[in-house]
């Protein structure tokens, strides 16, 4: 590839590799643009390559094919609109509603890759304008064996998205090996064998070529990237904005330790949040200023915001993030988001006293809420315990630590974090609760579990709750007592998977600067922009789907 010294200009200049930058550089070059896209780190995808993949696109042509299943632009305007902050306005939600699904249908028909709609509820299905399922779309896999090609800089999966943070999954892999039904050895063994017996790229590499999830996503606009003629530079950070007269005319770029002038007329910035930055996260999260209880990838230090603001953009909700309960793993420089183990059967979250406040089942974005709004409640810093018996241990997850597996077997760093004891009153001892109360916390949840009750917070009441439970207990698939010694806890975060709050932005992605008026030429999308959502989370792929769609938007308007 040739150096980026050589680039005096370009139509397009897209800043950050993750799906919102691939689809915008993908748009300006079937316009006929020149297009130059930067990436800071020297892997493609950013957080997007680490994400499931999901979109949350309401009224997709997809889902109107579904029997049974009616939506509308109205239905899902009431329902973002109900949920959102004040800093989203309408025209910015209408704006999504109307052109997310053409946004889809045009990704189905430039690159390698489809989705399917999903019986996946929202995350507030009982909310005004929610629906039980198909808003939530999935990636169908990507086979580069197939296409004898490869990507040997793509961004690996996360750990908590793959088999040992090595082998891409599937969404109904991922389900066999959860729940184990009739057949998941052999489920297992033909992973193992997908991965084993990719000769001989085997011999040059650990990565996967079986991309799922975000994998796919991001491999699939690559792929397409590539033919269309994107000159895709990693190693190549943004280092500054040039305007004048209110309109962009270039940018100051590092590249290979040189500082380098790019004049374009355009600019897209998708480069993620800045969830990273220490500054920042003392600035505007002081309750959580630690950026390693971030679940997003170490690039995202808000590079691009600070360089809009710097030339006059303007900022929303600077205090918001897509909260989440994570897990650390020494020696991990990023957080574990945890979804599913919560809402599993036999386990509860409990605080420093021993004692329950929320239902841990709920969606990751209202439970990462509730835990700084109860660490803030007692006064203590936001960590938490997961407890659970020896029958949940043998049959779940429980983030890094993996059932069947005995504990010498486990990672290293897991095994120090997890604590062991053959009575609730030790395990109180050893994670400084009071033994009295942990011990009151699990009667009184046994006492209603076995019968599917939860009186006390309603787990397991939403669809959504449902969702991530295991279907062979019953009469509630989140439910079970506690009551099978030995013991154990697991230490759980108050965290975050990205900042959704950043640079104002007008319906066609346009940034606008302090007085609300458009800075001509320059865009923004993804957690770079403040999200369409308000700092709400209204269903599974509600990052992706308005980074990927306000990106098309902006590649659209840039290029007309």
């Amino acid at each position: 590839m040739r150096r980026i010294d050589t680039i005096d200009a370009a139509d397009v200049l897209i800043v950050g590799s993750g799906a919102a930058g691939l689809v915008a550089a993908l748009r300006a070059a079937q316009s006929g643009a020149s297009v130059v896209l930067i990436e800071k780190s020297s892997e493609i995808g950013g957080t997007s390559a680490t994400s499931g993949g999901g979109i949350w696109i309401p009224c997709s042509n997809l889902a109107k094919g579904v029997e049974g299943h009616a939506d509308s632009d109205d239905e899902a305007f009431r329902y973002i609109r109900a949920l959102a902050a004040g800093w989203s306005h309408d025209s910015l939600i209408r704006s999504y509603i109307h052109q997310a699904p053409a946004m889809l249908d045009w990704l189905m028909a430039s690159a390698p890759i489809q989705y399917i709609p999903l019986p996946y509820p929202d995350y507030h299905p009982e909310a005004e304008g929610g629906k039980t399922g198909w808003r939530t779309h999935l990636p169908l896999p990507l086979d580069l064996r197939v296409r004898n090609t490869s990507i040997r800089n793509l961004r690996r999966a996360s750990p908590a998205a793959s088999l040992g943070g090595v082998i891409n999954w599937t969404f109904d892999e991922t389900t066999a090996l959860l729940y184990r039904p009739k057949g998941w050895i052999k489920t297992l063994a033909k992973m193992l064998a997908r991965y084993a017996f990719d000769l001989p790229y085997r011999l040059t590499s650990t990565r996967d070529r079986f991309l799922t999830l975000g994998n796919a996503l991001v491999g699939a606009l690559v792929l397409a990237a590539r033919d269309a003629g994107v000159a895709i530079y990693t190693d190549t950070s943004l280092k500054d904005l040039k305007a004048e007269n209110g309109r962009i005319i270039g940018a100051t770029v590092l590249h290979d330790g040189a500082t380098i002038n790019i004049a374009a007329r355009n600019i897209i910035l998708t480069a993620g949040g800045w969830e990273r930055d220490t500054e920042l996260r003392q600035q505007h999260l002081p309750h959580l200023p630690d950026p390693t209880h971030s679940g997003s990838q170490p690039n995202n230090t808000g590079d691009a915001i600070k360089a809009a603001t710097a030339i006059g953009a303007q900022v929303r909700g600077m205090d918001a993030a897509w909260w989440a309960p994570v897990f650390r793993v020494p020696g991990e420089q990023r957080g574990r988001l945890c979804t599913i183990e919560r809402a599993l059967p036999g386990c509860i979250m409990v605080d420093q006293n021993g004692e329950r406040f929320m239902n841990e089942a709920s969606s990751y974005h209202i439970a990462g809420e509730q835990m700084m709004a109860h660490a803030a409640k007692i006064g203590s810093a936001p960590r938490f315990w997961m407890i659970f018996d020896s029958r949940y241990r043998r049959h779940y997850p429980m983030g890094p630590l993996y059932p069947l597996l005995p504990d010498w077997l486990q990672l290293p760093g897991v095994t120090k974090t997890v604590k062991k004891a053959r009575t609730l009153s030790d395990l109180a001892n050893q994670i400084g609760a009071v033994p009295q109360r942990l011990e009151q916390t699990v009667t009184g949840f046994n006492s209603h579990a076995a019968a599917g009750n939860d009186p006390a917070f309603g787990r397991g009441n939403s669809a959504y709750d449902r969702m991530y439970g295991d279907p062979r207990v019953s009469p509630n698939p989140t439910l079970a007592a506690l009551d099978e010694a030995p013991y154990y806890a697991v230490p759980i975060y108050a965290g975050d998977i990205g900042t959704c709050s950043g640079l104002a932005t007008d319906e066609h992605a346009r940034v606008v600067d302090v007085n609300g008026a458009p800075i001509e030429g320059l865009y923004a999308a993804g957690n770079t922009a403040a999200s369409v959502m308000g700092g709400s989370y209204p269903g599974a792929g509600s990052t992706l789907g308005p980074a990927m769609t306000f990106a098309w938007a902006a590649a659209g308007h840039a290029t007309q």
